[in-house]
């Protein structure tokens, strides 16, 4: 099996991160592999942030709980992770319009590309709700990201602090019609 599907195969989503930042080699390599998805007729919609500020990411996270709640399970681990799940890099994907299957294409390449890199990654759409909200303007402006840009699905990416079970599949659901 050759180490793209080995890859594939062995990625998971990771909840708890280690500290330290990934490495500038490590963020080119992501970003490459976000630029080479292919996207329909070409037309490369996506614009991609990586946020690496801490003080971003929780004031990011600080935005988003007043927009849903403090209290609202709106994200897995909701009660002790932030919406950003502990990673020091956040990737964000937005569009000039609702181009949820460009941006799903860039997104597998930057989760696909952090496997091979040894890094998690968890991939978040709750997020959402914050872009949303009149509070996103602010960020938009901080991130350069034009006001009506639409927030695509963000993806946490850090080194793993620990190494879930896989979960089962549903194998069932493909089925090959001859």
């Amino acid at each position: 099996m050759n180490e793209t599907v080995k890859n594939i195969l062995k990625r998971q989503t990771i909840r708890a991160y280690k500290p330290e930042q990934i490495t500038d080699e490590e963020l080119e390599i992501l970003s490459q592999a976000a630029v080479k998805a292919p996207s329909g007729r070409n037309g490369q919609p996506c614009h991609l942030r990586f946020i690496q500020n801490h003080d971003y990411l929780e004031g990011l996270n600080k935005d988003f709980k007043d927009v849903v709640g403090w209290d609202t399970p709106a994200y897995t681990r909701w009660d002790v992770n932030p919406v950003y799940q502990t990673a020091p890099t956040l990737a964000i994907i937005f569009a000039e319009n609702e181009s949820y299957m460009d941006s799903g294409i860039m997104c597998e390449n930057i989760v696909i590309a952090a496997e091979s890199l040894g890094l998690g990654t968890c991939i978040i759409a709750s997020i959402g709700a914050l872009f949303n909200d009149e509070k996103s303007l602010k960020w938009k402006r901080l991130f350069d990201i034009p006001e009506n840009y639409k927030f695509q699905i963000a993806i946490a990416i850090g080194y793993p602090d620990e190494k879930p079970e896989q979960k089962p599949r549903f194998d069932d659901r493909v089925k090959v019609i001859r």
